[in-house]
C-alpha cells in the first residue's frame, strides 16, 4: 500500500507539472540591437507545430465601423484617401502630390508602411522601401536589413557616439539627388557600422485597425481589466505597468512601447519622423540643413481654402495629420474567421495556458461623439500594459515609462492575416514568435514552458485558432 501511495503522489505531481507548467525553460541567449537571437524550440523530440500561415480570402479589416452615420462615413472615406497621399518635398512630382518629404525619411506615404492585408494595416509582401530608395533621381544605397521580401523597417539607434541613451528614428534614406531636392547633398547614417557596434534596433508598423475604439476605452476600464487578471497573472510571474504621459498621468497607449496618447499625436509624430513632413504638432525639421529647406513651416496645416474639394468640407478643411487620425479613428476592427471546432479548441488552450493574463480578450469603450463607438465591447487581445520581455526580445530602448526590455502588449485581432512578427519583424513565422518570448527575465517564461509541454495537436490548435483572428 506504501508503494501504491508514493507512485499515487508521484503521478499527481507529473499532472500538476503538466497543468501549471513549472518546467524551466532553457534561456535563449540574448544581446541588444541588430544580431539574431536564437529563438526558443521545442522540448527535446517533440514535433513542432506548423504555422498555417497567413489566412486568405478578402480581408477581414479596411472599412469603416459599423453603424457609422452618413457624415461619419463620408469623413472616412476622404481621410482614406489623404492617408495614401504620396508626398514629394514641395508637392510638385506628378503623382507624389503632398508636400513636406524629407530631408530624411523612411516612405513618401503612411499607406505605403501600413499597406496589408488593407489601407492601414501592416508591411506589405514587397517592401515600397526598396523602389522609394532611388525614386526621382535619389541616390540612396540600401541598408542590409531592408529587402524586397522583407518587412517595412525604421532603425533606432540604441546609444549616442559619446555613450548616451539614444533611442530616437534615423531615417533610412536622404532626398539629395532627387530632382526636387536642388543643392541638397546631406547623407544617409552610418549603418554599416551601427550594425557592427550592435548600436541599431528595429520596428516594423503597428496595425491601426480599429484604434478609434481603443481610444475610446477609459483609463479606468483599462486599470480594471489589467486588476481582474492580476491574481492569474502573479501565478504566471506575470506583472505589466501602464506607461503613462508625463503631463497628466494619464495612459499611453499606441505604439510598440505605448509611448503616444492619441491617435492625433500618433500620426503627427510618425508624420514628422518617418516621412519628415512638418506640422502643427511638429513644426520643426529634423534634419537642418539650410541647404535641404525648401517650403514654409509646417508643410501640413489647417487650410483656410478648399484646395481639395472632395466633397468633405471636415476632410477638405483639416490638415493631413487630422486627416489621417480621422482614418485611423474611424476604422472597423478586424473581423475573425467563424469559430470551427479546431478553432475552439485553440481558444481554449490560450486561456489554458496563460495567454491572457496580458492578452485580455475584451475591452470596453466609454460613450463618443463618434457614431458606433459609445459602449463598445472590442476584442483587442491585449490589456495595452507594458510588460518585460527578457532578453530575448529586449532592444535597450527606453520610451516614457517603458524600459528597454519593455513592449506593450501587441493587440492579436487580425493576427490571421499578419505577414511579420514582433516589434522588429525578425520572424514570419508564428510559432517562432511566440515561443521568443521566453528568454532570460521575461515574463512570458511561465507560459511558454505552458505551452512547450502541450501535445502537438494542442500546439497546432492553438495556432489555428490565431490564425483565424
Amino acid at each position: 500500500m506504501r508503494h501504491i501511495r508514493f507512485r499515487q503522489l508521484v503521478l499527481a505531481a507529473i499532472i500538476a507539472i503538466l497543468i501549471c507548467g513549472f518546467v524551466a525553460l532553457p534561456e535563449t541567449a540574448g544581446a541588444q540591437g541588430v544580431t539574431a537571437l536564437s529563438l526558443s524550440s521545442p522540448l527535446p523530440g517533440k514535433p513542432k507545430s506548423v504555422d498555417p500561415g497567413p489566412r486568405g480570402g478578402p480581408a477581414g479589416a479596411g472599412g469603416p465601423l459599423a453603424d457609422l452615420g452618413a457624415a461619419d462615413q463620408q469623413l472616412f472615406a476622404a481621410a482614406r484617401n489623404r492617408f495614401q497621399q504620396v508626398d514629394s518635398v514641395s508637392g510638385t512630382v506628378p503623382g507624389e502630390t503632398g508636400s513636406g518629404l524629407g530631408p530624411r525619411f523612411n516612405l513618401n506615404s503612411c499607406a505605403g508602411c501600413h499597406a496589408f492585408p488593407a489601407i492601414g494595416g501592416s508591411s506589405p509582401r514587397i517592401n515600397p522601401q526598396v523602389t522609394v530608395a532611388k525614386l526621382d533621381g535619389a541616390k540612396n544605397l540600401l541598408p542590409s536589413f531592408i529587402s524586397a521580401s522583407g518587412p517595412v523597417r525604421e532603425a533606432r539607434f540604441v546609444l549616442n557616439p559619446n555613450g548616451t541613451p539614444d533611442g530616437g528614428v534615423h531615417d533610412l534614406f536622404v532626398i539629395s539627388g532627387r530632382n526636387d531636392a536642388l543643392g541638397c547633398s546631406i547623407s544617409q547614417p552610418d549603418f554599416a557600422a551601427a550594425i557592427t557596434q550592435h548600436n541599431v534596433s528595429f520596428r516594423i508598423p503597428t496595425p491601426t485597425f480599429g484604434l478609434g475604439l481603443v481610444e475610446n476605452v477609459p483609463d479606468s476600464n483599462l486599470e480594471a481589466a489589467l486588476a481582474t487578471s492580476r491574481s492569474l497573472a502573479r501565478s504566471l510571474g506575470v506583472s505589466g505597468k501602464f506607461n503613462r504621459s508625463g503631463n497628466d498621468g494619464t495612459i499611453t497607449r499606441f505604439g510598440w512601447k505605448a509611448q503616444n496618447k492619441s491617435l492625433l499625436m500618433f500620426a503627427g509624430e510618425a508624420y514628422n519622423v518617418k516621412q519628415g513632413a512638418t506640422n502643427e504638432l511638429f513644426r520643426n525639421k529634423r534634419e537642418t540643413d539650410p541647404s535641404c529647406q525648401y517650403n514654409l513651416l509646417p508643410e501640413d496645416s489647417t487650410n483656410v481654402a478648399n484646395t481639395f474639394n472632395s466633397g468633405v468640407p471636415a476632410s477638405d478643411y483639416s490638415s493631413d495629420i487630422v486627416n489621417f487620425a480621422a482614418f485611423m479613428r474611424l476604422s472597423a476592427p478586424p473581423v475573425p474567421m467563424p469559430d470551427t471546432a479546431l478553432t475552439a479548441r485553440g481558444r481554449h488552450v490560450f486561456q489554458n495556458i496563460g495567454c491572457q493574463a496580458c492578452h485580455i480578450m475584451t475591452q470596453t469603450t466609454a460613450r463618443s461623439e463618434y457614431t458606433g463607438q459609445s459602449n463598445v465591447t472590442l476584442s483587442p487581445f491585449s490589456d495595452f500594459a507594458l510588460h518585460d520581455m527578457g532578453m530575448g526580445l529586449a532592444d535597450g530602448i527606453a520610451q516614457g515609462n517603458a524600459s528597454g526590455a519593455e513592449f506593450r502588449t501587441a493587440p492579436l485581432w487580425g493576427l490571421g492575416q499578419r505577414l511579420f512578427f514582433l516589434h522588429d519583424g525578425r520572424t514570419s513565422d508564428l510559432y517562432q514568435a511566440i515561443t521568443a518570448h521566453a528568454s532570460s527575465g521575461s515574463e512570458a517564461n511561465t507560459v511558454i514552458s505552458n505551452l512547450e509541454m502541450l501535445s502537438p495537436a494542442d500546439q497546432q490548435a492553438l495556432l489555428d485558432f490565431l490564425r483565424s483572428l
